[in-house]
């Protein structure tokens, strides 16, 4: 960087060392739109694929925009190197295939995202991979389902829609003792936590949601803390001490570090053998338009965080109200996470129960006018959704519970509208609820 700051109003908009196109001058950063990349002779074409050097080979591996937003997403989680892809979903896929292999088995949190739950129960079980779920409130569960094929640990900072904050370091310190590396989804508290401060090994994120923010593009990232020793235990983590046969025999944890001079192997083989190999590249023109997101999501997330608090004092108060789920609203020890592991606010989302049930929350939705009724979170506008009947359908009853989603949970996705249009919204909506309660008991 041009600027030696941590901060991340400066990090989001100077990161990565652009300053401008070398050809052009121009400032903003250019959407390279080719798929290929001229080499300069038949050594340096041979040298790139051999990886003895690093540079520009194809874009389904990287590509001159995408760099740009990898650097920036690195250096605002505070990791040594990203790898964007196409989605969030293929970001969470990468993270655990990067890591484990047929037979394995992974420790995930029980607080999680219905689509990553159906993820890993469903797709990843066909691959062979266990995945086997702990509940986050006392962190030693994790240590109770590890054995010898025990891969990683997952979790989400700050999960949708349980909004119960993951144990981090507790977590990350339980896996350093067996080698085991913890993987976070920070995509809903991006600014707010700093995984890899507290132990996290791997990042990764839904560039979708807050960082993009304006739910135009779809996109993710995988960042490499560079704090994890992938050799210290090689039958622990084989994927990265093993030769692999389709680099001729590379192993990955050693080589890495001696053709960078950084420790990030988990990076380098996402790239090179997941990309290559499965090609969810992100397209250039939406790495353009996320990074056109991130140069202001250090501002949103502290207007989200600040009109969330409000809404949710006012929520406590509301008469059509029986429950109001949020980061700092859970029993103490929980609690107490919000305020050890989320600094500038304690997050964007609120969930609500109803006195009238799930028809008083489709009466709810339905009369909500400025906020949006979709699937997705993160936007710069205020949202709603009912989880059980919509994002978190797939899951069966026990797994609904597992993940804190009942059947008159109500998510919100709080805006950076004025907090006043806010709270007249929902007031009004929640109002018109108790009609849905009368209609229900009629």
């Amino acid at each position: 960087m041009s600027t030696k700051r941590n901060n991340p109003e400066t990090i989001a908009i100077h990161g990565g060392d652009y300053k401008s196109d070398p050809v052009t001058n121009a400032v903003a950063v250019p959407i390279y739109r080719t798929t290929s990349y001229q080499f300069n002779n038949t050594e340096h074409a041979a040298n790139l694929f051999a990886l003895k050097e690093f540079g520009n080979i194809y874009t389904r591996i990287m590509n001159p925009t995408n760099d740009v937003l990898e650097k920036r997403v690195a250096a605002l989680e505070g990791g040594l190197s990203c790898v964007t892809v196409s989605s969030g979903q293929t970001a969470s896929s990468f993270a655990i295939l990067n890591v484990a292999q047929a037979g394995d088995n992974i420790v995930s949190s029980t607080d999680l995202y219905g689509g990553t739950v159906s993820l890993f129960t469903h797709t990843l079980s066909k691959l062979g991979i266990e995945i086997r779920y702990a509940d986050p409130s006392d962190p030693k569960n994790f240590e109770k389902m590890v054995d010898d094929k025990t891969r990683a640990f997952y979790g989400e900072t700050l999960p949708n829609p349980y909004l119960r904050v993951f144990p981090i370091k507790e977590v990350s310190d339980i896996g350093r003792k067996y080698n085991i590396p913890l993987i976070m989804d920070n995509t809903a508290s991006p600014v707010i936590c700093k995984p890899i401060e507290h132990g996290a090994a791997i990042v990764i994120h839904s560039l979708t949601k807050y960082i993009g923010g304006h739910g135009t593009a779809v996109a993710g990232s995988i960042v490499d803390s560079g704090n994890f020793d992938w050799t210290a235990d090689p039958k622990r983590q084989p994927l990265f001490n093993e030769p692999d046969a389709s680099y001729g025999g590379v192993i990955w944890g050693k080589a890495v570090p001696e053709l960078t001079g950084a420790n990030v192997p988990f990076a380098v083989r996402a790239r090179v053998c997941l990309l290559r190999d499965l090609g969810s590249a992100l397209a250039p023109d939406n790495a353009f338009a996320i990074i056109q997101g991130l140069e202001t999501v250090a501002l949103r997330m502290k207007q989200h965080c600040e009109n969330a608090e409000k809404v949710v004092n006012f929520l406590k108060k509301h008469k059509e109200v029986t429950k109001v789920i949020y980061s700092t609203e859970h029993n103490k020890p929980i609690a107490d996470r919000a305020k050890k592991y989320l600094k500038g606010g304690y997050g964007p989302m609120v969930g609500i129960e109803l006195k009238g049930g799930i028809e008083a929350g489709k009466t709810f939705i339905e009369s909500l006018k400025m906020f949006y009724h979709v699937a997705n979170i993160g936007d710069v506008r205020s949202l709603a959704i009912h989880p059980a009947s919509t994002t978190h359908s797939q899951l069966n009853e026990k797994e609904l519970a597992a993940s804190g989603v009942t059947q008159s949970y109500v998510r919100l996705c709080i805006g950076i509208e004025h907090v006043d249009d806010i709270i007249e919204d929902l007031n009004q909506a929640l109002n018109k609820s108790s009609k849905g309660k009368l209609r229900a008991v009629s």
